[in-house]
Parts: C-alpha cells; structure tokens; sequence
C-alpha cells in the first residue's frame, strides 16, 4: 500500500464507504425479498451484521450484510414456520460460527486447492452477473416476468453504459475521488434533472424506517423447535463462513496482506446473534461490496463502519434521496465488478494446467451458477481430493536394493500408502517366487491411514502362508503402535506365532523407528 497521509486515507475511506452505502441498499432489499421477508429485515442485517464485522472481524476491508447465498435457505424456513423462527435460527447459527472461530477451526478454509478458488470466483462473478439481468425484467400482464419494453431497455443499458465509462475514464484524470460513487452520482443527475423515466431504488420498496430494536423471538422453546432450527442453523453457518472466508482469502492475495480466519469466524457469528435479537435476517461477507471497497481503495476498518453508519441514516433520516438513485447506475456499478472479479487469466491458462484442475475449475463455477457458493466450494474440495487420491495411488513402486542377496531380498518402497493405494501396493509383492527372507524398507514412504496398515497385514500374511520371513524397515512409530496393537509384529520365531512371522527391525542392528 503506497504510502499517503492520514488525512488522505481517511478521505479514501469514507468515500469508498459512501460508495458501499449506496450500493448495499438496493442488494439488501433484494435479498429480503428472496427470504420472503420484509425489505427493512435486509436492511437492519446489512447495517449492524455490516458494522459488527467492521469494528471487530479479522480482514479490514471486507464487506458484510445480507447476502443472495444466505437468503436462498431461509425462504423455505420463512415460508414454512414464519419469520421469529428465521430469527431464532439466525441466533442459533451464530453461536455456531462463534464455536468455529473458538476451536480455531478457521485454518481448513487451507483445505481450498487454487483450482477450486479460480472456479469459485468466475462462478460468482457469472452468478452477479445473472443477478443484474432481474433489474431489466418487469411483471408482466399474466404475472411472469418479462423484458422491458423496447424503449425502456434502451434507457436502462444506455444508462449503464455511462455508468461504466464514467468508472474507467475517471482514474485517468483523478483517483482522488472513487470511480464507482462519481458513476452513480452522474447517472443520477442525468436521470433526475434531465426527467429520464426509468426504475429507482424507491421502485423497489420504501427504505424508510425508524431504529431497530431488541427482541426475544417469539417462538416456543421446546425440543420440536430446536428439531425446525437446528438444521437450517448449521447449513447457513456452514455457507455463511466459507463465503466469507475464501472472500476474504481473496482480498489477502488483492492486498497482500494476511487476514485472521478465527477472528472473522468470531465476528460473523457475534454479528449474526445481534442481528437476530434485533430482527435482522443475517448475514455473511459480500464479495462484490467487497470488490466496489478495495478497488476504491479502502484498506481499513473505517470504510466499512462508515458503510453501516450510512445505511442506518438512510433508513433513519434521507431515504426519500436515497430512494431517487436509478437502479441502472448501480447495475453499472456491478457489471464492472463483475469483470474485475472473473478471472481472465483463467482463460488463457486453462489449456496450460492439468486437464483434472482444468475439470475443477468448470465443475466449481458450474455448480455455483447452478446451486451456491458453499455447496460448490464442498463439491470442488471433493473432487480435488479424488483426484489427488487417484494421482498419489498411481505414483506408488518399489525398487531392489543392492544390498539384497540370494537368500534375502530388500524392497524399497517409494510413494504413498493409503486407502488409494493398496492395491498396488500389494500387487508389488509375489511371496512364492521371493526368498527366504524379505525386506520392505519404507524409508522412502509413508503410512497415512488404517487402511495402509491392513494392507501391511495382508502382505505379512501372504509371506507367512509361503513361509518366508518379513522385515519392515523404517516405519514410523505410530505405524508400529498401531501394527502392534493389531498383532500384526510378533517375534520372528515361529513358535510363538505361526500366523504372522513380521519383524520391525533395522538393518545392521540399529534401533527401528
């Protein structure tokens, strides 16, 4: 970050945060129509979910409020038990990330290969992208939606279209001011004083409201509650973090800077109990808010306090200003995150990486258009997991040593050994026609998990039924302990047991390990 003075990032800041402000009212009250609820309910949970994560998250900078993921599951919640069951779960699913953040559970978002976070980032980009599309739809005569008119369309792109120029052309003449707030404000004086006719935020729904304020949700305490919330609870937790993590995984690499994931997973949970007690529908980090923040530069906490602020003194005090903004201006806004947030360079190297992280990257944004975010995230780690798996199974092989003699052969196993792998691993070894005593030398593998350790069983016991004598070379203790404690390493005298005749050992006397 380049160096400037204080007065000059305070001012970045706040401007930056007014752009956010602007930009999560429309987002907020569409969100709250997905979840069936009332416009307000997405408002509140922008402001104090919003603020929250500002004051106390682990990555400055990073925008939170309502979000299209989260409001997806709640509908059906909503629809069904009514909205003081969508509060309780909201409360419930707090307490849940509040637990991920104390158990320090934060770090498995490492678990989230590259390919799968490219997938990630051009699935969202698409899916803001769809998203914008219902503001060039209307309700048509039988109740379906249908396309503007000819002449509105024309309005509604022409205005986007300014909205766009203004944002690219303005940071070659002047980065003191943030390309996407002077965007809207240009489109909205050409829209209110030149009497253009097209939809506004106050089209939408009204955003005028008073304070929000604290309230036990109005369900029954009883055990069939629990059974309702606990389930929607733990998904919307589940979402809720790991959006909020791989986007704040994303602004660590925009800023290079490193974020605290513990910290975050405390602070959208906290946020979310407030929330809940004080009629918000929750929330989690909102990549696009996000992306409008760090392009305009912000870095610290203060944009995204000054955002909040702004939203509750919309709702409180100028929502009937706020409500004159077109919506074409902010669909501009979108359409160039958008195109900051695809990867383009996805495309160039997707004939350059393995066609399986190639594969990835499609399944991941594929599934993200198609379901959301978290469900994607799971189904890409999965897949890059298998592949991995099939990819370690294969590279597993032995090699003779020279220190092997007629009577004793010693095998130096390279590669793996786990559940993938077995197979192979015991296709390497043909007892009958080895002699009469063997050594598998592992000092060039490693045993992962319990299905290795039955596999070295299986071959001891093949050794044994052909009466040969095994010696395993360079395990580890824990692959001891755990062969020992299966009575798979006996003695080497027979007499003692004539199933498995198995020596951990070193060569030359030394101590095994």
């Amino acid at each position: 970050m380049q160096d400037i003075s204080l007065l000059a990032r305070i001012r970045i800041e706040v401007l930056a945060g007014l752009t956010v402000s602007l930009a999560l009212v429309p987002e907020a009250v569409a969100f709250a129509f997905v979840a069936g609820v009332e416009p307000l309910v997405g408002l509140y949970a922008a402001f104090i979910v919003g603020l929250i994560t500002s004051l106390t998250g682990g990555r400055p900078g990073m925008i939170s409020g309502a979000t299209g993921a989260l409001a997806v599951v709640m509908v059906t919640l909503v629809k069904d038990h009514g909205i003081e069951f969508l509060f309780i779960t909201v409360i419930l699913m707090g307490i849940i990330q509040i637990a991920v953040g104390l158990l320090r559970q934060g770090k498995l978002i490492r678990m989230v290969p590259y390919p799968v976070m490219l997938g990630f980032v051009n699935g969202l980009a698409i899916v803001i992208f769809l998203a914008q599309l219902e503001s060039f739809k209307i309700e048509g005569p039988d109740g379906h939606e249908q396309w503007l008119a000819f002449g509105d369309l024309a309005v509604m792109l022409g205005l986007v279209a300014v909205t766009m120029v203004v944002i690219y052309v303005l940071p070659r003449f002047t980065r003191r001011f943030p390309a996407a707030l002077a965007g809207i404000v240009v489109v909205s004086a050409v829209v209110i004083f030149g009497g253009i006719d097209t939809t506004t935020v106050g089209d939408l729904s009204s955003i005028s409201g008073g304070l929000p304020t604290f309230g036990v949700p109005d369900v029954p305490f009883t055990f069939e509650t629990l059974r309702i919330i606990v389930p929607f609870a733990f998904i919307l937790a589940g979402i809720g973090l790991i959006e909020s993590l791989l986007t704040s995984s994303l602004i660590d690499g925009l800023t290079e800077t490193k974020g605290q994931n513990d910290r975050e997973c405390v602070a959208q949970g906290t946020a979310n109990v407030v929330t809940g007690f004080f009629g918000g529908m929750g929330g989690c980090a909102m990549i696009g808010q996000s992306m409008i923040n760090i392009k305009s530069g912000a870095r610290w906490r203060l944009s995204g306090i000054v955002a909040a602020i702004l939203l509750l003194v919309y709702i409180l005090s100028v929502s009937s200003l706020i409500e004159r903004i077109p919506i074409a201006a902010l669909v501009g806004v979108m359409f160039v995150v958008v195109i900051g947030t695809f990867s383009w360079s996805s495309l160039r190297i997707i004939r350059k990486v393995p066609v399986s992280d190639a594969i990835v990257m499609v399944i991941v944004s594929a599934v993200t258009v198609a379901t959301d975010l978290a469900i994607a995230v799971v189904v890409g780690v999965i897949v890059s997991a298998l592949v991995f798996a099939w990819n370690t199974a294969r590279s597993i092989y032995v090699e003779i040593s020279a220190d092997s003699t007629p009577t004793r052969r010693v095998y130096t196993l390279h590669g793996q050994l786990f559940f993938a792998s077995v197979t192979s691993f015991k296709d390497l070894f043909h007892p009958p026609h080895d002699p009469a005593e063997v050594v598998i030398d592992f000092r060039h593998s490693r045993v992962w998990d319990h299905s290795g350790i039955e596999a070295i069983v299986s071959v001891a016991q093949r050794y044994a039924r052909a009466g040969k004598q095994l010696h395993l070379l360079h395990l580890s203790e824990n692959c001891q302990r755990i062969l020992n404690n299966a009575n798979a390493i006996v003695d080497s005298d027979p007499a003692v047991d004539p199933s498995y005749r198995v020596t951990v050992s070193e060569l030359g006397g030394s101590e095994g390990h």
